[in-house]
């Protein structure tokens, strides 16, 4: 195992897998990462599953009986994507044991199309959530404003919820509100708490590639790179708020556990930064820090872990946000254009998806 991996995973920081695919998962790859790369969960997004059915015959099998069974597109799209789900929380089943149930967790996104209709992304998640029958399983429900009422549905059943796509501090907050909504729901039908996952997934690659852009446009370049960390870095003070409020405390006591932050988004998009960079600065205890691989490779080989790189430097985060202001950034158009962009992103990765069953749909 890689020296660096070892301390991040021993800084309290779960190092998750951004990709799946059913090349990975029957040539032992994923098992692989699991023994020699610390990773220890695997999440998934309509991007990643286009991007694996482009590639290779790992699907052609399944794809032939499908047709012949003349199942539509959207029958074959689930049935694919969890299978793999399946397969993936099989191979981590054993992490999952080992950790409590804390980690050892596959991830799903609900249909990216449903993004902006509660009552639809509660039903889809049930049915996904019944579909792959597998306690180590996350449902992933975007954190727009009509996903926070299926947040709090689906942890309010048991569901255990990654809440996805939060870019901005205010929203973070209300996502928390949803799932600690949704924890005290599950308590009041007897629910146990304790098997009850949660993450909440704060992107910070593209807050950087929007703000860095505007930058350009008002002549600021010495700020370029520095909001991404900064916005998640204040992500975690919101965090730490929260576990310190007696709501929590309440909760706790009844066996609830921590809806971790989770670093998403953290491969580098500007080569004029270190590729470790979401990593290196957003180190601390309880995170998880999901990669893709080649963040994964890079982060063994020379990532800069020694110590907590987040608590330390809330002063100079709130410093870098003034900064931006003074600088004409306006925070909240950001963040808007940013989640209607992901949600707009993952609904045209789900329709390539579906274009592509559809194609191979062949007797």
């Amino acid at each position: 195992m890689s020296e660096i991996l070892n301390k991040l995973s021993g800084q309290g920081v779960a190092i998750w897998l951004d990709d799946i695919s059913r090349e990975r998962l029957r040539t032992g790859n994923l098992e692989e990462l699991i023994r020699v790369k610390n990773v220890v969960g695997v999440t998934s997004n309509p991007t990643i599953f286009a991007n694996a059915l482009s590639k290779g015959d790992a699907y052609d099998a399944q794809l032939h009986d499908l047709a012949v069974r003349g199942v539509d597109v959207g029958e074959a799209v689930r049935a694919i994507t969890t299978y793999d789900i399946r397969w993936a929380a099989d191979v981590l089943r054993p992490v999952y044991d080992s950790s409590g149930g804390v980690d050892g967790r596959v991830s799903l996104e609900v249909d990216p199309r449903l993004a902006r209709d509660s009552e639809k992304t509660i039903a889809e998640a049930r049915a996904l959530w019944w579909l792959v029958d597998r306690p180590n399983l996350m449902i992933k429900i975007p954190a727009t404003v009509e996903g926070l009422p299926a947040i709090t549905q689906a942890l309010s059943e048991g569901i255990s919820v990654n809440v996805t796509l939060i870019f901005s501090l205010e929203r973070y907050r209300a996502v928390m509100d949803a799932w600690l909504a949704g924890l005290e729901a599950a308590q009041a039908k007897g629910l146990n708490l304790a098997t009850i996952e949660s993450v909440a997934s704060f992107f910070v690659s593209r807050v950087d590639t929007e703000i860095d852009k505007r930058l350009d446009k008002v002549g600021k370049p010495e700020l370029k790179g520095k909001a991404g960390v900064a916005n998640a870095r204040l992500a975690y003070a919101a965090f730490e708020d929260v576990m310190n409020s007696e709501r929590w405390q309440r909760l706790r006591e009844a066996g609830a556990r921590p809806q971790r932050p989770l670093w998403a988004s953290t491969g580098v998009k500007n080569p004029e930064y270190s590729d470790t960079l979401y990593v290196d600065q957003l180190v601390a205890p309880g995170t998880v820090n999901t990669m893709p691989e080649k963040t994964l490779d890079a982060t063994a080989d020379h990532a800069a872990v020694s110590g907590d790189t987040v608590r330390p430097f809330y002063e100079q985060a709130w410093n870098t946000m003034a900064a931006l202001k003074d600088a004409g950034i306006d925070y909240d158009d950001v963040v808007k254009v940013l989640e209607d962009e992901g949600v707009e992103k993952f609904a045209a990765s789900w329709n390539e998806l579906l274009e592509s069953v559809t194609k191979n749909l062949v007797p």
